[in-house]
């Protein structure tokens, strides 16, 4: 096997490896805010320097494959897929981390079950979930069509977080003495949205590498 193409097979499972550990991140800062569970929303942010840890890692080595071995068509837009996937799960972590915080820096909240079932906190939850998978999968797989999905899904995403807006605005209204535990609520629902967006770019990079076609800017599929 070439030295290039030894590199590109590390790179790869560097970044499968990396992929695997935010989907956990994302996992379990979800049920931590569901289940109100500060053991687990500690556990993420205890994590997150290994997230870290493989962004660098990952950056220096796709800097090295484009410095040292100068690569062109499918093997260029390889690493400069990756290197942009790498950002946006850095990214996306960054926000299961955020949410983890909220529970963590302010242990008091009780969130009204009754407001996370009307706003559709979980479906949100795992929707997100399942367009971080969807995503992996595309990638390991190769398959653009895989990561088509995720666009749509996304759409559904920022309509759940929309409409949690007016449910918990509407809900701070009767129940002012709430105001504060909802305010949390409207930042892990942010957060979620964001980490959506990130999917989506992620997607963008798939069909850049595989298809060699830009999407950003453009009408999704």
């Amino acid at each position: 096997m070439r030295h290039l193409e030894q590199e590109l097979v590390t790179l790869r499972q560097d970044v499968i490896d990396m992929w695997k550990l935010v989907i956990s991140q994302v996992a379990n800062s979800g049920d931590a805010v569901l289940s109100f569970d500060k053991d687990l929303a500690t556990k993420v942010s205890m994590r997150e320097k290994k997230v870290d840890a493989y962004e660098l890692k990952i950056d220096s080595e796709c800097e090295n494959i484009i410095a040292l071995h100068q690569p062109v068509a499918i093997d260029l837009r390889f690493v400069l897929a990756v290197l942009k996937i790498n950002s946006n799960l850095e990214r996306i972590a960054d926000f299961a981390y955020g949410i983890s915080r909220v529970l963590i820096a302010n242990p008091t909240v009780i969130l009204d079950a009754e407001v996370i079932s009307d706003t559709k906190l979980r479906i949100m939850i795992d929707q997100v979930n399942k367009m971080l998978a969807q995503g992996l999968d595309a990638f390991e797989n190769e398959k653009s069509d895989f990561a088509a999905a995720i666009f749509s899904e996304d759409y559904q995403v920022d309509e759940i977080n929309n409409d949690a807006a007016k449910i918990i605005a509407n809900y701070i209204q009767k129940n002012p003495d709430r105001a504060y535990e909802c305010l949390q609520l409207i930042a892990a629902f942010r957060k979620l949205e964001r980490i959506g967006d990130h999917c989506s770019n992620i997607a963008e990079e798939i069909f850049f590498y595989l298809d060699a076609k830009v999407l950003k800017h453009a009408q999704k599929i």
